[in-house]
């Protein structure tokens, strides 16, 4: 029992003592003739002498009816209790305009609280879709925060929580802006979420509208309210006519849910999250083909829009001085993809590829701003010059059809400077050469293509082309055939592998790997040169068949000391202090001059 008072003294220090408050919930829109609630929610206290508000506009059906709840819960070590007495009136709309709800009153604990006036607009008899988002005074609760209708046992089904993808317009043209909403829609507190797999916009172009999702608002959906938070925001223009398909994405979303229990204090809840999987819808629209035929001054621009033209400097041009025809195209529409028109100069201008600046707003629907093309030139001549009225061509959506704005024609009087032709004009002005006047050695000839000996020497070429290849194809055939001559061939370029493999080991300083690989270059290449099998192989038999090719005795004896001094470098290379380049040079040398002799006397035998 001791224990039982200690834990009852502990809760009841923690509790959360909330202030009472009295607020109201009605809808904003009626119908008229139609039944509509009103109801007056005291949190947090007991309320008596309840007194209905005066109304205007509607008569009284029902009420009111009286409902009491009470739920606690345990959050981070403290606990926390609310409870809640709600009075609901019904009432029906009988006339057209303004419902008027007074203020209501009630008495909690000696002290009177008051409801703020409303007012209904009631909408006539026939009238479809009227608002469902409810009138609620600042500070009242929302029907998604009771503990008590959240259970940790209940399921959570998909009428409960759902991402929806919403679609400004059932169908539009291309081009034609149309904004995309996602949605997600719940009757539970999140805790958690995150985006598995993203909807894909194939077919569109898409401007993202920056915002930050949170659960701010309330909205109703197939008659149920629920809390909702705006996930992506974005307008698209579809690129292509038919009916392109928004995909679904994928979610993970954890949820809040509550575990409730009784006790000596009376029902506490504790939150427990549940993890879900959810999948969006799939939104698909129709995108209508821009008509044909379009008109020739027609860039792609879709919407409204307006063009003015600017100089500057709109006086005093001069020759060599670079000037700037702006073009400003200003509305709304998808002005961030308009091309930019094509603007006729003189010839004598030099003229530069335009630059393009976008100041555009991302709005509710639509892009609205202007874009500014710069058109750069620098006049080549002096004179009285003309920029030609030209056309700018838009599709507005809303009539269906094509206009074009004409663009005036801009006058242009350039006066002499200093300076001489630019080479890009004096470039420009190649491309096209002169047509070539004079004799130009023409003559008539009937002779025919097949009476004259070049034509035959085609068909000729390529059969003696045909047999030099059949005959070197032989010859390397019969090479091959032959392994000793193919090892002796190849001798020097793997011998010069194996000292390229020992040049590493120098640039390293290791004196042991560097002479085990001129061991392998200088025994392989006498072994390959020679045609000594490797069984076989002994400096007495690579002498013996160096003086058989006829090989001098000083290098031989130089070809004798190599391998002696590099087998005792290998099992000494404490006592070896030579240079390693210094032997490398020397290898190499001795093995270009047994190469040397080689080819004398295969000169000789030939």
């Amino acid at each position: 029992m001791k224990r039982i008072i200690n834990i009852a003294i502990l809760l009841l220090t923690a509790i959360v003592v909330q202030a009472a408050s009295f607020t109201v919930e009605a809808p904003r829109q009626v119908v008229e003739g139609n039944k509509f609630n009103v109801t007056f929610v005291l949190t947090n206290g007991e309320g008596s002498s309840f007194t209905p508000p005066e109304v205007s506009g509607a008569k009284l059906i029902y009420g009111p009816s009286v409902s009491h709840s009470y739920s606690s819960s345990w959050v981070n070590g403290k606990s926390s209790s609310s409870s809640s007495e709600e009075y609901t009136m019904i009432y029906k709309a009988t006339g057209t305009g303004k419902c008027h709800i007074g203020a209501a009153s009630i008495v909690v604990g000696g002290k009177r609280f008051t409801t703020k006036a409303l007012t209904i607009d009631v909408l006539p008899s026939g009238s479809s879709h009227p608002s469902q988002q409810p009138q609620r005074t600042p500070g009242a609760p929302t029907p998604y925060s009771d503990p008590m209708t959240q259970s940790a046992d209940k399921e959570v089904s998909g009428k409960d929580l759902f991402v929806r993808i919403e679609m400004s317009k059932p169908r539009v043209y291309e081009q034609q802006a149309v904004v995309c909403t996602i949605k997600l829609y719940t009757k539970y507190q999140v805790s958690q979420f995150m985006p598995t797999i993203q909807p894909s916009f194939d077919g569109f172009l898409i401007e993202e509208i920056p915002m930050q999702p949170s659960l701010n608002k309330v909205e109703t959906f197939n008659g149920q309210q629920y809390m909702v938070a705006i996930l992506k925001k974005c307008i698209l223009y579809p690129q292509q006519s038919g009916n392109l398909t928004i995909t679904s994405g994928n979610y993970d979303v954890s949820v809040v849910q509550f575990d409730t229990f009784k006790s000596i204090f009376g029902t506490l809840s504790k939150p427990v999250e549940k993890d879900l999987k959810v999948t969006s819808n799939k939104a698909t629209i129709h995108i209508l083909p821009l008509p044909e035929p379009k008109p020739a001054s027609f860039t792609g621009a879709v919407g409204k829009f307006n063009v003015t033209t600017d100089l500057k400097p709109a006086t005093g041009l001069k020759t060599y001085s670079a000037a700037t025809y702006r073009y400003i195209i200003s509305g709304t529409g998808n002005i961030k993809y308009i091309k930019a028109p094509e603007v006729k100069f003189p010839e004598q201008f030099d003229v530069y590829d335009p630059k393009t600046d976008v100041q555009v707003n991302d709005g509710a629907g639509d892009m609205s701003g202007k874009v500014i093309m710069d058109y750069t030139f620098i006049p080549q001549y002096a004179g009285e010059f003309e920029i030609p009225a030209g056309e700018f061509s838009y599709f507005d959506p809303e009539t269906g059809k094509y206009e074009t704005i004409t663009v005036p024609a801009r006058h242009l009087t350039v006066a002499k400077g200093e300076g001489q032709p630019s080479n890009h004009y004096r470039m420009k002005n190649m491309d096209i050469r002169p047509i070539k006047s004079g004799n130009l050695n023409l003559k008539k000839s009937h002779g025919y293509i097949v009476d004259s000996w070049t034509y035959w020497l085609w068909f000729l070429l390529p059969l003696l082309a045909l047999v030099a290849l059949l005959m070197y194809y032989r010859k390397q055939l019969k090479e091959r055939a032959d392994v000793r001559r193919m090892r002796s061939k190849r001798a020097s370029k793997v011998a010069q592998r194996r000292l390229k493999a020992a040049r590493g080991f120098a640039t390293r300083g290791d004196r042991s790997g560097f002479y085990a690989e001129m061991l392998n270059a200088l025994w392989g290449y006498m072994s390959d040169k020679l045609s000594i099998p490797v069984s076989e192989l002994s400096k007495d038999n690579i002498n013996a068949e160096l003086e058989q090719y006829g090989i001098d005795d000083q290098l031989r004896q130089e070809s004798i000391a190599l391998i002696d001094k590099c087998e005792f470098a290998q099992y000494a290379p404490e006592l070896a202090s030579g240079d390693m380049n210094a032997v490398l040079d020397e290898a190499a040398g001795i093995i270009d001059r047994l190469e040397s002799v080689k080819r004398k006397k295969t000169i000789v035998e030939s």
